[in-house]
């Protein structure tokens, strides 16, 4: 295939708490074409590893080895893509700009942007919006200036998609002066979902309604392309249960806990992000798989399964009242896109809308998953973040500014 004139070379970075993604692009405004991927997982734990693999599946890399850090882990993709070469033996192409998924950019940042030293500072003050991730995606910025010296990197904000919100949607019921302190309904997983409506083309439906489950969940309504309202709030520990973060909870809960067990805010924060969810009602961890392993004989391993199934069926059911009705439904994040059990849970509880599946569909994961007879669509597509980062790089690159 012809490389496009316009065609640029992104290196995408996706970093968690322990973990970064990466993935190098060749971008342009017609296609998105995945050179080489790769993920390093269990940073800071002795049990690290390492795996990287090109467009044709071929394992470039695999190691299983402690990675101390993101730095360390930074090092290791910048040596694999000075040795990586293409399946015709040609060497990789270099990355010319950067891109970084940032989940919380606070109330000054809410468009993706070149990163200088104000939005590093900007960023340094919105940590305290999302503490289990900014940080780490901070080193992950400062690392990949020191390693790639002159390549510009650009910030890719989870809550940019939802920046429109109405304020129906977006105000929180607290005052004004709270309010104007950045207080706000901010939503997230918004790089899933433009990457959802980018696979669904230029004619999205009028009320679509997007289920990103993972170890983190959120609901997001979407009308002609548009959020207009999102399960997660302030911060990514609202809305839905999730692995281990608890989802919307009593206030009530914290002030007594403060009151009564002289909780203070680390304890409070290590609760509700660390130790909630579906690993606090089953005491067995959050990975699903592990949970519907132990589920025949563990009555709170079930509890678990079934507590998220509800908690997120009741919150598409909020979406489908959002939007005063739905078209499609699309389930996508690791439960989301690969435990049809988990999906048929969820749909069963909305029947009374009109959506129903297919069981043999959903079990193959063969879309669309919805019967014929169903009222809306329902599909299951794979979340490209790091591909959505990707275009974004490509769009904000200094080079095709000049």
């Amino acid at each position: 295939m012809k490389r496009p004139d316009d065609a640029l070379h992104v290196l995408a970075l996706n970093s968690g708490s322990s973990s970064l993604k990466f993935g190098v692009y060749e971008v342009s405004a017609s296609r998105t074409e995945t050179l080489l991927s790769g993920s390093a997982e269990a940073i800071g734990d002795k049990q690290g590893r390492f795996h990287a693999e090109d467009a044709q599946g071929r394992v470039l890399a695999s190691e299983a080895a402690a990675i101390p850090g993101h730095g360390e882990a930074i090092e290791r993709i910048g040596r694999l893509l000075d040795a990586a070469r293409l399946l015709d033996g040609t060497k990789l192409p270099a990355p010319v700009v950067i891109g970084h998924r940032i989940v919380h950019g606070g109330p000054e940042l809410r468009k993706h942007c070149v990163i200088d030293g104000a939005v590093l500072r900007q960023l340094e003050a919105a940590a305290v919006f999302a503490p289990l991730h900014t940080p780490p995606a901070l080193s992950v910025i400062r690392f990949a200036q020191a390693h790639f010296p002159g390549l510009a990197q650009v910030a890719c904000f989870d809550t940019s998609f939802h920046a429109g919100l109405p304020d129906v949607a977006r105000v929180l019921p607290v005052s004004r002066a709270l309010r104007a302190q950045g207080i706000e309904r901010y939503g997230f997983h918004g790089l899933s979902c433009e990457s959802i409506l980018h696979h669904l083309g230029d004619d999205p439906p009028e009320r679509l309604i997007i289920a990103h489950l993972g170890n983190g969940a959120s609901i997001t309504a979407v009308r002609s392309g548009r959020s207009v309202d999102t399960s997660m709030g302030l911060t990514p520990t609202g809305g839905v249960i999730m692995g281990t973060r608890c989802g919307d909870l009593d206030p009530g809960v914290l002030i007594y806990l403060i009151r009564e067990k002289q909780f203070d805010a680390a304890m409070l924060e290590d609760l509700v992000d660390h130790h909630s969810g579906m690993s606090g009602i089953s005491g067995l961890g959050s990975d699903m798989r592990r949970l519907r392993e132990a589920a025949p004989s563990n009555e709170d391993a079930r509890l678990a399964i079934e507590m998220f199934c509800y908690s997120v069926r009741k919150q598409i059911a909020a979406m489908i009242a959002a939007l005063d009705g739905v078209d499609r439904i699309v389930f996508t994040g690791g439960i989301g896109e690969h435990d049809w059990q988990a999906r048929a849970a969820i749909c069963d509880g909305l029947s009374w809308i009109g959506v129903e599946l297919d069981a043999a569909r959903n079990q193959e994961r063969h879309n669309p998953i919805s019967a014929v007879a169903s009222r809306c669509v329902v599909e299951v597509l794979g979340s490209e973040e790091d591909a959505q980062i990707a275009r974004h790089a490509w769009a904000l690159c200094p080079s095709r500014q000049a």
